[in-house]
């Protein structure tokens, strides 16, 4: 027998199929071992020794493989294709050497990019052994993310409160965001004017032409500055003749762009799907895994996570067959082509992203897959087949016009652009981020030296705009530009700076919130070169030389540890006025923009002679005044236009200020939103002076929505919860939504349902209401609520049990009866496929799980594929917080006692 160790349990059951009875195929789920969540995981003292542990299932998932080596004729290891698979064949070794079972048992290292018979047959042929190099580049970063997060971030807890975190890429990718940011608050529109003509040719052809010179002198497109230069060429033009001087066509060809990378996949997807990063790359791996199509399980793409834009040459010659079949020979090229990679510091050579099998057409497997799958199977589809398909021909056309008013001459510029032959245009064409200008408008025949005729003259007043914010494709490019991360990293950066509330998605565009520039700003100020883009890249870059085996990991380290260590020494005689001033002077455009009346942004709205700065708490960072405790007032960092007096807000306390939305217009008191100590919150009125008066009517936020996404009218609709939004089918009353110590909720009397993780308390509606109740309802039992009687998701064929997916105490939660499997963060309940269920519920079994509690407790979660990092991966990993794991630790004895402290302080009345 020989056993093959891969890393998911769908991967093992459709490759076990694949090799036959002679094989036993084993999934790691993963890392098996990771560093402690600790201080000492790893030790520059002493030569930057590492100490791993095993995870909680890493424990049995080793003796499993133990278990299955004993007596075994060979141990093959298959994990994936890249530096993470490498390190994962790597953990099992040792942690099976550790325990001493292999025992001479040969070793051997295959990968394929590619779950199909014929992609693993070929691996199984070509065994190698670990490759060391690549092992060496996994420690080297692993320890540098562990380094910077373990030192880093307390440094913020100290220096910065309400600072959540620190890492090596996750820090300098904020960056990126803020600098945006300031480019945009910082930016002075510039007026500028367009003198466009519209013309008519001798056959009755109308087109439009631009002004581009005058008196033999250029114009740029700013040159015309105010109305009374561009009223002037106005003027003229329309007492001028117009000629044809010149006609320019030129041939042009268009070349599709190369097949999928990982960051190219994850923009393009962002642009034409609307899918965030860690979205695209959890869809993409149940394509690479495998779907059921036609009775059968296959990987339809190739492995997701790689740099390379070639692809084998059986795959060519298949695009190119699919291509003249599905569009005629007119669409091949003479000679297949070749792509070479462009980004810096490009990982192993991997191929591309594409279909296991090209003639596997997107109509063809859209009945097998579901809306996501589908639509992403066929980009990936479209890209790679349109990359081996003939260049687009075209034809640009520029026309000069002639305008003559008396002895002057004012030239004007049409353009134009006709496609000749569509070539590969015809099935895919790539998106942008910002739209640009649409040249493909086309002209109408015309001679040099033909009259034209005027059809009128429009000038338009224009203004210069800031640069746009970065939307997460656009991110993800600039860092890839930058050579900043790596492909399996961009989406768990992402979703770090999102978890971290470092950055909110607005419009589809990244916005830093105000703790997310105080980080950068506090990074900038006193660790400069680690939020660098040069030395960031430049780490990558001497990572990638480690392998290559051209040097030493622990050198790496070395170079790194020394200075770095040095600039977190510097911060500990630190003091909070050195970290605000740099704060204040840093991001002063910010917190205090100029004023239209020019009067100074940083005067006290309250007693005026006072000035507004930035101070600290231990609730974090908010604006006050150096006339404190004389004038109490305080606002949050974000100066938004309505200032709030500070009324019972305590500067030295630390709390930030209030935010006046606005007044109710029913009662005309002001609605203000305030942070509170459980968390911001909206408030009607004042808090009464007088004991005993009744307390002004409050609301918390729903998780999910940000401060400053907190309007007047969305303020107004939280102070009127609870609403009513239905009434039962049965007794007639009404049920209620509102906001509860435990979150959103619906009420029916005495009966009450917790509200979904999509579910908005504001916008729900009646009939997802009654439902909540109905299932709340159901089954009864000692007069209390039965649980939710969840989803049927479809019946497992080998156990006969019905699988239903259900929302638990801990979350959403699969069980067929007698397991309980928790659904990880990357899989949503309302989309739980079938295979994934059982795929779940199959991993918990076999990690000894029985049935737990009836609500989904947290013994029945599964633990998060490679893809979605375990607590302490993406506490210290690319992405994460070395630290966050040790901060919550020491949070848990406060947590104890907080039932004690509110007893007291309900008895002190």
């Amino acid at each position: 027998m020989k056993v093959v160790v891969v890393e998911s349990p769908a991967k093992a059951k459709t490759i076990n199929k694949y090799l036959g009875s002679d094989y036993e195929v084993i999934a790691s789920f993963g890392h098996i071992r990771d560093l402690p969540a600790k201080d000492g995981s790893v030790d520059p003292e002493a030569d930057f020794h590492m100490v791993w542990e095993l995870e909680d299932r890493g424990s049995k998932r080793v003796s499993e493989i133990a278990r299955a080596v004993k007596g075994a004729e060979k141990l093959i290891l298959a994990t994936d294709p890249d530096r993470e698979g490498e390190a994962i064949s790597w953990h099992v070794v040792e942690a099976l050497s550790a325990r001493k079972a292999l025992k001479g048992i040969p070793i051997e290292r295959v990968t394929f990019n590619a779950i199909t018979k014929a992609s693993v047959e070929t691996a199984m042929r070509q065994p190698r052994q670990i490759d060391q190099a690549l092992v060496d580049a996994y420690l080297a970063r692993r320890a540098l993310d562990y380094l910077v997060g373990f030192n880093l971030s307390p440094v913020l807890w100290r220096k910065l409160p309400g600072a959540r975190s620190a890492g090596r890429v996750q820090s300098v990718a904020l960056r990126l965001v803020c600098e945006r940011e300031y480019e945009i608050e910082t930016f002075k529109p510039r007026e500028y004017w367009s003198i466009v003509a519209t013309l008519t040719t001798q056959d009755g052809g109308v087109f439009e032409a631009r002004l581009v010179g005058a008196d033999g002198k250029r114009i740029q497109r700013l040159d015309v500055g105010d109305g009374e230069a561009a009223a002037a060429f106005k003027r003229d033009l329309e007492l001028a003749t117009f000629a044809v001087a010149s006609i320019e066509a030129k041939p042009a060809r268009r070349h599709p762009q190369p097949p999928f990378t990982t960051s190219t996949l994850q923009q393009e997807a962002s642009r034409k799907l609307g899918m965030a990063p860690a979205q695209t790359m959890r869809v993409a791996q149940k394509l690479y895994e495998g779907v059921e199509i036609g009775g059968e399980t296959v990987g339809i793409i190739t492995y997701m996570r790689t740099d390379g834009v070639d692809m084998a040459p059986e795959a060519i010659v298949d695009a190119r067959q699919v291509v003249a079949k599905e569009f005629g020979d007119r669409y091949v090229p003479e000679v297949p082509r070749k792509y070479s990679v462009k980004a810096k510091n490009a990982q192993e050579a991997h191929e591309a992203v594409r279909p296991t099998e090209m003639s596997r057409l997107p109509k063809q497997t859209a009945r097998y897959l579901d809306p996501e799958q589908a639509k992403l199977y066929e980009l990936i589809w479209t890209r790679t087949v349109a990359s081996q398909m003939e260049s687009a021909e075209l034809e640009r056309t520029t026309v000069d016009v002639a305008a003559q008013v008396g002895p002057r001459r004012i030239d004007l510029r049409a353009t134009g652009q006709v496609v000749k032959f569509d070539g590969f245009l015809t099935l895919y064409q790539e998106g942008k981020d910002d739209e640009e200008d649409d040249e493909s408008r086309r002209l109408p025949p015309m001679k040099a030296g033909d009259a034209l005729r005027r059809e009128r003259i429009a000038a338009t007043q224009h203004f210069t705009e800031p640069p746009p914010r970065y939307s997460e494709a656009s991110l993800v490019k600039r860092m890839e530009e930058l050579g900043i991360g790596r492909p399996s990293t961009y989406a768990a950066i992402l979703q770090t700076l999102r978890d971290r509330e470092y950055v909110r998605i607005d419009k589809k565009r990244l916005v830093p919130e105000d703790k997310g520039r105080l980080v950068t700003g506090f990074l900038e100020s006193f660790f400069k070169r680690y939020v660098e883009y040069d030395f960031t890249a430049g780490l990558e870059g001497q990572l990638d030389r480690v392998s290559n085996a051209e040097i030493d990991w622990r050198e790496v380290l070395r170079d790194f540890w020394r200075d770095f260590s040095a600039a977190v020494g510097g911060t500990k005689e630190l003091r909070v006025a050195e970290v605000l001033d740099a704060l204040n002077d840093l991001l002063g455009a910010h917190i205090f923009p100029e004023k239209a009346d020019g009067s100074n942004p940083r005067a006290c709205p309250t007693c005026g002679s006072g000035s507004l700065s930035l101070k600290l708490g231990k609730f974090g960072a908010f604006v006050g005044c150096s006339n404190y405790p004389e004038c109490k007032y305080t606002r949050q960092l974000a100066a938004t236009g309505v200032e709030g007096d500070g009324e019972g807000t305590s500067a030295e306390g630390g709390q930030p200020g209030t935010r006046v939305l606005g007044n109710d217009p029913v009662t005309g008191l002001p609605v203000t939103l305030r942070d509170g100590r459980f968390g911001p919150f909206v408030q009607l009125g004042e808090a009464p002076t007088e004991k005993g008066a009744e307390k002004p009517k409050r609301s918390s936020l729903p998780k999910g929505l940000s401060p400053s996404g907190v309007d007047l009218e969305k303020a107004l609709r939280l102070l009127a919860l609870p609403r009513e939004v239905a009434r039962h089918p049965e007794t007639g009353e009404p049920i209620l939504a509102s906001l509860g110590r435990f979150g959103p909720y619906v009420q029916h009397g005495k009966t009450y349902a917790n509200l979904g993780k999509d579910d908005d308390v504001l916008e729900i509606g009646g009939n997802r209401a009654i439902d909540l109740i109905v299932a709340k309802e159901q089954g009864g039992g000692r007069g209390r609520p039965a649980g939710d009687p969840g989803r049927v998701v479809g019946k497992d064929e080998a156990s006969g049990r019905d699988l239903v997916v259900k929302a638990g105490k801990y979350g959403p939660y699969v069980t067929d009866g007698d397991v309980n499997a928790t659904l990880p963060k990357t899989l949503s309940a309302e989309a739980l496929t079938l295979e994934e269920a059982i795929g779940l519920v199959n991993a918990k079994r076999a990690a000894g799980g029985g049935k737990s509690s009836a609500n989904g407790s947290a013994r029945g979660r599964k633990a998060p594929a490679r893809g979605a990092k375990s607590a302490t991966q993406a506490a210290s990993g690319e992405g994460g917080d070395a630290a966050a794991p040790k901060k919550r630790a020491a949070a848990k004895p406060a947590a104890k006692t907080a039932p004690k402290r509110a007893a007291a302080k309900k008895a002190a009345g």
